[in-house]
């Protein structure tokens, strides 16, 4: 399935932000990994939240993405230049042993089997000896229950495009296959904590515990961090 046409209109439309409406707390979790002065990557770039979350971090960012739009965004309205490179994940244009730290968050679930094999080998190319590599993917998605068909060509196809569903048990396999040490691949949800009121609070509260129990109600993530 080729999804470029699907993250064009998501990334770079204003229709498309309700695709990102809620993932400023998981952008805000996965920057506070990292340290300044560091060289991330971050693959994926969606509306470009996350990088201006690193960014405010001073982190040295570069941004990988295979919508030529979005990529053009990133390096005029946030002066990237060269640092952001359209291209695919199996495929990187960057140097040997050149981040700190890659992130991939909602993206895994994304590739194909072969895609997937490549761009683990890749990320381990262009990681420091002992980088870090950190994200996100959905936790134990039943893919067919997001199965929807076109009703103009009749084919049948998951509404945001996943090929892949991963338990933390599948992920942390995965991982360890392509001789990444894996510290960390748990289930969990990003609640947003600063919405005012008790209520909301105990909303995040409960959203929380209910995804560290893997209750699919929250949405749930599985976090992963693993080293080269």
């Amino acid at each position: 399935m080729d999804q470029s046409k699907v993250w064009d209109y998501f990334q770079n439309h204003e229709e498309g932000n309700v695709a990102f409406a809620n993932a400023g707390p998981r952008y805000e979790y996965l920057a506070r990994q990292t340290s300044k002065g560091m060289s991330v990557l971050n693959i994926g770039v969606g509306r470009g939240a996350l990088e201006v979350a690193l960014v405010a971090r001073g982190v040295i960012v570069s941004c990988l993405d295979p919508s030529a739009e979005t990529i053009e965004r990133m390096r005029t309205e946030n002066g990237f230049g060269e640092r952001a490179q359209v291209g695919h994940s199996q495929a990187m244009p960057f140097a040997d042993r050149q981040f700190d730290v890659v992130i991939m968050t909602e993206v895994l679930e994304h590739l194909g089997d072969e895609e997937l094999r490549m761009t683990r080998k890749e990320v381990r190319r262009v990681l420091k000896p002992a980088g870090r590599f950190i994200g996100t993917v959905p936790a134990n998605e039943v893919l067919l229950n997001n199965r929807v068909m076109c009703p103009h060509c009749g084919e049948t196809f998951h509404r945001w495009g996943h090929a892949q569903s991963f338990s933390p048990r599948r992920l942390r396999e995965m991982l360890t296959g392509a001789s990444f040490k894996v510290h960390r691949s748990e289930t969990r949800a990003f609640p947003n904590w600063r919405r005012p009121g008790l209520a909301n609070l105990l909303k995040s509260a409960v959203r929380y515990v209910l995804s560290r129990a893997g209750a699919p109600i929250t949405s749930p993530k599985i976090y992963f961090d693993a080293s080269a």
